[in-house]
């Protein structure tokens, strides 16, 4: 008999270990916001077959400490209750009235969250330890592949890191990685699953799989992780949009820094397509179709509107682009629908050009919506509304920089700088330099005359300014060669400059003004590169030209001070002086380093970096054979940085390489990219021979000074490149213009899009791969001096950089991040205060123990921080270390005795 009751018990328990592993599994896989743990209390009274769920928790200990409170603040009061259902009524009661007092102190931020959704982000603080001010931004079910098991679980994805919990038949896994740690982050495919994402640190390789919508997740991930590498990169953390509007409709477990990052992400992608400035935002699309005058027909896309522009892109590739700023639209008007074109409407500008557009859904909430902002555009004075949404506005004075257009500006727009009236505030150094007029009645002379008439028969046909309809048409001409005359006005269109000089009218001329006899390291370095800009150009062989060089420099040293001054900046700022005057070649410098070149122009070039490992990635996909080649020569990282950061300007006759420019005004960073792939195209068969990284270079440098521009009208500028020799027989000419025709035919199906993606992923690489440099800069610059071995310093690097980046998202008192300047050698960049301090020494050190354990972490900070700013950089934390885990008894005495003399104590 005891034999069978000894078995029953044992299979009862067995049943309920099950049933309890069971319905754990269950819970987490089936509820998304859930953290179920192997252990609760339940309610349950003699009568009843149904029981509740008091209380649970991950460890015995835990569930030990919630019914030790339920003993001394519950079980007691429940013996004054006659019956059961009184005793469940109090008990459910007092529960739901804690969680409720719980939920009520950590409410998430926004109250735009669903109620879902703010579950799910207090029990992801509870499940990982996260404190309140780290933000929840979605949660998706999917798999963790630990080994060659899938643990079916939720990946909850905050601001700074990326978590996941899974409790699978009683086994428990929890993760936690921060999105600075992440060095690559991919879409794989794997036996099993066709599709799964990877997640790669310095230490593991993480995958998973089975997400709904995998593409979703993909997409936030990389967001995330971009938004880490730039707090990485300048100090740069997420600050959530306060601005952004309420959804018209109540968005179901979305929360509101999703809603955001959305935005954010279709704000991005908006600038790039349209050149629009870096605080532009979008504020919706819709699909329609624009009547296009120069083929008459209408063209199927969408509208885009935002507080300052109305743009249109086709559906069909490069057909047609529009850009119609609002401080040139005069009237917006709904005309008569018909069967053939529903819902039209027209905008005219003070240009007098008019724009149709048809088949626009909700018509009459996008005319509101224009009218909105076009009440709030600077000088716009709306009149009576009539069948149009405002009467035509007066045109303004021709002194406004509001009202002129591009053609009749660019001549006649004086800026008066404090030493008085310059030339070049009124023009480029080019006409100053001018050669007589008889040496343009030439051949040359001739065909420059034929292709400023290709461009006038353009702009007749397509509008000319900011409202120029842009199609294949439009870069053809391009391709050609932009006319001397033309080319600074169609830089300032096709860059986006001209939109922000003529929104900022003074801006240049009071940045001169505050910047004259200023001194400080970037003006030094920009003096010292002043007169080896461009030397052997007239223009820059005297004071004229050299003046407005150093004053553009400093002025935009003085906007960006996190930028400054960087080398090859002079090389392309002296040829925007040779074709526009001061003000504009600012704007174009301004457009270059902070949209069309990010992070170029700074002291680790970051985006050159992101660029060259692009471009060895486009050399692997189509010249397979060259690139193992290249890399085994480690010709890549040599060439492209020079050719990136100057545009070719340094490494090609200057007559040709301001084609290249021209095309790069137009296209961007992809023509670029596709033009160095036609380079090493052309002389495959020569670096295939090559035996070392000289002779490949000089093959490329030979090819590169004979790439010849025939139709040049400038004066011919010597260009000897330092790598041709001399006794060879002559090489041969390349012409631009055939260099970019087969750049084009070649390479021309390379996408702006597709280059954005693979500049996050070489990001996310350079960064770490800079981090790391940083890393072992730091460790040998103080390994000499302390006792810990390399790995131990490394190690240490590791959780004083991690502190320190804490205080960035997570401290209320962020001094130690302000404090960062990027400018001061590596190990200057990272100091933490006394309250970071005092956590490391807790948690590191083995004098920590007892209640004095603070106070002796005070005195520690103390003593260490020698220059008495608050603050202690890595050096000096890791000789405080050092004493106490490698000093002597006597050593250690003395720092003991040290901490109770001032300033220790």
């Amino acid at each position: 008999a005891w034999n069978f009751w000894r078995l029953h018990i044992l299979v009862a328990i067995a049943y309920e270990i099950i049933a309890r592993l069971l319905v754990g599994t269950l819970d987490v896989v089936l509820d998304s916001s859930a953290r179920v743990a192997p252990y609760r209390i339940l309610h349950q009274t003699q009568d009843s077959q149904v029981y509740w769920a008091v209380a649970c928790g991950s460890s015995r200990k835990e569930i030990t400490k919630h019914w030790e409170w339920l003993e001394n603040n519950l079980l007691q009061t429940l013996s004054i209750f006659d019956n059961e259902e009184d005793i469940t009524t109090f008990v459910k009661g007092k529960i739901h009235g804690i969680i409720a007092e719980e939920n009520k102190n950590q409410q998430p931020q926004s109250e735009e969250d669903p109620g879902k959704f703010k579950e799910a982000e207090l029990k992801m603080r509870k499940q990982f330890g996260m404190p309140e001010v780290e933000k929840l931004v979605n949660y998706y079910s999917c798999s963790y592949w630990k080994g060659r098991v899938p643990r079916q679980g939720w990946l909850y994805l905050t601001v700074n890191h990326l978590c996941f919990y899974s409790f699978l038949l009683g086994k428990e896994v929890t993760l936690v990685i921060q999105w600075v740690d992440v060095t690559q982050l991919e879409k794989n495919a794997t036996l099993l699953f066709p599709e799964c994402i990877k997640v790669s640190t310095r230490d593991s390789e993480l995958y998973f799989s089975m997400f709904l919508n995998i593409n979703e997740t993909f997409k936030l991930m990389e967001q995330l992780a971009n938004i880490a590498m730039r707090q990485l990169l300048d100090n740069e953390s997420f600050l959530q949009d306060k601005s952004l509007p309420k959804p018209r409709k109540p968005l179901k477990n979305i929360s509101a820094l999703k809603r955001d990052l959305d935005a954010r992400a279709k704000n991005e992608c908006y600038r790039a397509t349209f050149r629009l400035p870096k605080d532009e935002c979008l504020d919706g699309h819709t699909d329609c179709t624009l009547w296009t005058p120069f083929n008459k027909m209408h063209i199927p896309g969408q509208m885009f509107v935002s507080n300052n522009y109305i743009c249109f892109a086709s559906k069909a590739e490069e057909a047609c682009h529009l850009i119609i700023p609002l401080r040139e639209v005069t009237i917006v008007e709904k005309a008569d629908s018909s069967s053939v074109l529903p819902s039209p409407l027209s905008i005219s500008t003070k240009s007098k050009m008019t724009f149709f557009f048809a088949n626009l859904r909700d018509r009459d909430f996008l005319v509101q919506r224009i009218s909105d902002f076009l009440q709030r555009t600077p000088s716009k004075k709306p009149c009576g509304i009539n069948i149009c949404i405002f009467q035509e506005v007066p045109e303004l004075p021709s002194s406004s920089p509001l009202a002129v257009s591009p053609p009749s500006a660019l001549n006649n727009r004086p800026v008066n700088f404090c030493a008085g009236e310059v030339p070049t505030a009124s023009q480029g150094l080019l006409k100053l330099f001018r050669r007589n007029s008889e040496e343009l009645l030439g051949p040359k002379g001739a065909k420059e005359k034929m292709k400023e008439e290709s461009w006038n028969i353009h702009f007749f046909e397509y509008g000319r300014g900011m409202c120029m309809y842009r199609t294949a048409k439009t870069r053809e001409l391009v391709q050609k060669g932009i006319p001397e005359n033309l080319r600074g006005e169609l830089w300032l269109l096709f860059s986006g400059a001209w939109n922000e000089m003529v929104t900022h009218p003074g801006y240049y001329g009071d940045l001169v003004e505050k910047s004259m006899g200023k001194y400080n390291l970037a003006t030094e370095e920009i003096e010292r590169d002043l007169h080896r800009s461009m030397p052997e150009h007239p223009a820059f062989q005297n004071e004229l030209g050299i003046a407005a060089l150093r004053r553009v420099l400093t002025a935009y040293a003085f906007r960006n001070p996190t930028i400054g001054y960087c080398q090859a900046m002079n090389i392309v700022t002296s040829v925007l002086l040779l074709y526009c005057n001061e003000e504009e070649a600012f704007w174009l410098l301004v457009a270059l380093c902070e949209r069309m070149l990010p992070d170029y122009y700074n002291t680790r070039v970051v985006g050159a970096l992101v660029d060259q490992g692009i471009f060895e990635e486009l050399t692997r996909e189509y010249l397979p054979q060259l690139s193992e080649k290249m890399q085994e020569l480690g010709v890549i990282s040599t060439i492209s940085l020079s050719w990136f950061l100057t545009l070719f300007l340094s490494v090609m006759p200057f007559e040709s390489a301001v084609v290249i420019v021209d095309c790069f005004f137009y296209e961007g960073i992809k023509f670029i990219l596709q033009v160095s792939l036609a380079i090493l195209d052309a002389n495959m068969e020569k670096l295939l021979q090559c035996c070392d990284e000289g002779e490949a270079m000089t093959i490329l440098g030979r090819y590169l000074d004979n790439v010849v521009n025939r139709q040049s009208v400038s004066p011919p500028i010597p260009h000897l490149h330092a790598l041709l020799t001399s006794g060879d027989d002559p090489p041969l000419e390349i012409d631009i213009f055939d260099l970019i025709k087969t750049s084009y035919e070649k390479f021309s199906n390379l996408k702006a899009d597709d280059i954005e993606q693979m500049r996050f992923k070489q990001r996310l690489k350079v960064i770490q791969s800079l981090e790391d440099t940083a890393k072992k800069s730091v460790v040998r610059a103080v390994s000499s001096d302390i006792g810990f071995s390399i790995e131990e310093l490394e190690e240490l690097y590791v959780v004083f950089k991690a502190k320190y980046l804490m205080s960035c998202y997570w401290g209320n008192n962020r001094a130690a991040a302000a404090r960062r300047d990027q400018s001061l050698p590596y190990l200057e960049q990272y100091r933490i205060d006394m309250e970071q301090f005092k956590e490391l020494f807790i948690s590191l050190t083995p004098w920590s123990c007892g209640a004095h354990t603070p106070v002796l972490a005070g005195r520690l900070f103390r003593l260490l921080d020698e220059n008495r700013d608050s603050l202690i950089n890595f050096k000096e934390f890791v000789t405080g270390m050092s004493g106490m885990y490698h000093g002597d008894l006597t050593d250690k005495l003395k720092i003991l005795y040290k901490l109770h003399l001032p300033p220790g104590e």
